[in-house]
């Protein structure tokens, strides 16, 4: 690993350990719901108009989150049954389906791009962490509320997150030619950076007080056996059938074998889904991918 990628990685878990601290030192004086609700219904509106607006989409860029979006459509509906038969509790059902699917592309995906394969991976980690914002926001919503609404109700959570909305409408500005403003592109930024460093400090806060009971061996393995065996293999087969520039398919494979997405921590608080399970195998795959981040340039240079 280089120093780059090691710093990278650290500056991201510094964060975590910020809101582990606060959490420790000040306890219920820190309302996590109300940190949730500020960072899901405010301050993302500003990371995905950020993202969306920092250059033109174009059509030659969209292969990568297509193929993106295809794998995690076939590991879906491969989960969808196993997680039925498997799990009897409507909660843990949900998470076994969908957790494993919603990745850390943008926090810890787009930096780690940078460092592996220089700035030029941008475009296709920024369209990537996209394609990932709508599972999020659609299917992860949906599952995450299933696990304690009806499917009608479920459905009716995806429409009321305006992230969502304010994603169709940074595309529609995009596509439409429009360009920021340097005091416009600050003020996102602004918005963007306290985004995922509230994330961040969230989920840390989230794993305060965390119990071993609360560690779900069957889950546990589910869980990171799909993020970290399946996946993998899914993209090993789609991309030998694929015609791509190697330094995309690398981005592609990295995207996809990132840890579980803070995203994760904050769905399950909003629709009430076990937060605390969530945020347990969220911080599994998190130090199981530190020490895959060590072979992780040599698995790189095996696909390339």
């Amino acid at each position: 690993m280089t120093t780059e990628t090691l710093i990278s990685l650290l500056g991201i878990y510094l964060f975590i350990a910020v809101g582990f601290g606060a959490k420790w030192t000040f306890k219920e004086k820190i309302d996590d719901r109300t940190i949730t609700l500020l960072s899901v219904y405010f301050l993302q509106i500003f990371l995905t108009f950020w993202g969306l607006l920092k250059r033109p989409i174009d059509t030659d860029l969209l292969l990568a989150p297509s193929l993106y979006l295809l794998i995690t459509m076939i590991a879906l509906l491969l989960m969808i049954p196993l997680s039925k038969m498997l799990f009897s509790d409507p909660k843990e059902r949900s998470i076994a389906a969908v957790a494993a699917l919603i990745g850390n592309t943008g926090n810890l995906g787009i930096p780690l791009g940078i460092a592996l394969f220089g700035e030029e991976s941008i475009p296709y980690t920024t369209l990537i962490n996209l394609a990932n914002v709508f599972i999020v926001y659609t299917i992860g919503v949906f599952y995450y509320s299933r696990g304690e609404f009806s499917v009608r109700d479920s459905l009716l959570n995806i429409l009321k997150l305006p992230i969502l909305w304010a994603a169709m409408i940074a595309i529609i500005l995009n596509l439409g030619g429009y360009h920021p403003t340097q005091a416009v592109d600050k003020t996102l930024m602004m918005g963007a950076y306290a985004s995922m460093t509230m994330q961040l400090v969230l989920f840390g806060i989230y794993l305060y007080g965390i119990q071993l009971g609360e560690l779900t061996l069957k889950l546990t393995v589910w869980v990171n056996g799909t993020k970290f065996i399946l996946l993998p293999l899914l993209a090993w087969i789609v991309l030998e059938t694929v015609e791509m520039e190697p330094m995309i398919k690398g981005v592609l494979f990295l995207e996809l074998l990132v840890p579980l997405a803070v995203a994760n921590v904050n769905l399950a608080s909003l629709y009430n889904c076990a937060p605390r399970t969530v945020t347990v195998q969220v911080f599994i795959t998190s130090v199981l991918f530190l020490g895959i981040a060590f072979v992780l340039p040599k698995v790189l240079t095996l696909l390339l």
